[in-house]
């Protein structure tokens, strides 16, 4: 086992036994990972932030069901992608459908250099063409191509069947790909 995975679970021994100072320092390693999940479903800056702490609070004080048989990291993930879509599908119950939508860009600080501004633009611009997909096709991309979540784990998040998660998928990417010729045309 690696050095940072063994101090990980050190680190959540203490945040068991209820130590802050480890919290928060779980806390400090895992927040931009777990907002920008958040965003890329929810679509809003402040609803992401609270569904992220919401998600830390529920992961902190649901330690004792954390088995280790996945990474940390990803546990929490799944906790903050379920959050994510329980909000969402509240939200669109409730939602009045606004004219002008912002357009967001979260911070990622992931190590990317200056150097790959030109790859970084076209992310981008995948990126911003996703937001404009219907939304089951955005959420579905999202779990499949950005968080890396399977066929079958996508049709169980999202509460489908896998012939129709795989479908879904198929038409997302053919989605995306139209619009991002129509714009590479204009």
């Amino acid at each position: 086992m690696s050095q940072p995975d063994t101090y990980t679970e050190q680190l959540l021994v203490q945040c068991k036994a209820g130590n802050a100072k480890a919290q928060l320092e779980v806390y400090n390693r895992y927040y931009k990972a777990m907002y920008n999940t958040a965003f890329r479903i929810v679509k809003d800056e402040f609803e992401a932030e609270d569904i992220m702490q919401e998600s830390f609070l529920k992961a902190f004080t649901r330690l004792d069901t954390f088995r280790g048989d996945v990474a940390f990291g990803a546990w929490l993930k799944r906790i903050v992608v379920n959050d994510s879509i329980y909000s969402f599908r509240k939200q669109q119950k409730n939602r009045e459908i606004s004219i002008d939508e912002t357009l967001h860009k979260v911070e990622d600080n992931d190590g990317i250099s200056s150097d790959h501004a030109f790859t970084n633009t076209q992310a981008q611009k995948v990126l911003e063409t996703m937001k404009t997909l219907k939304d089951n096709y955005r959420i579905s991309l999202t779990l499949h191509l950005i968080e890396g979540y399977d066929y079958e784990e996508i049709s169980e998040i999202m509460q489908i069947s896998y012939a129709n998660c795989r479908t879904t998928i198929s038409r997302a990417k053919d989605s995306l790909r139209r619009k991002l010729q129509q714009a590479a045309l204009n």
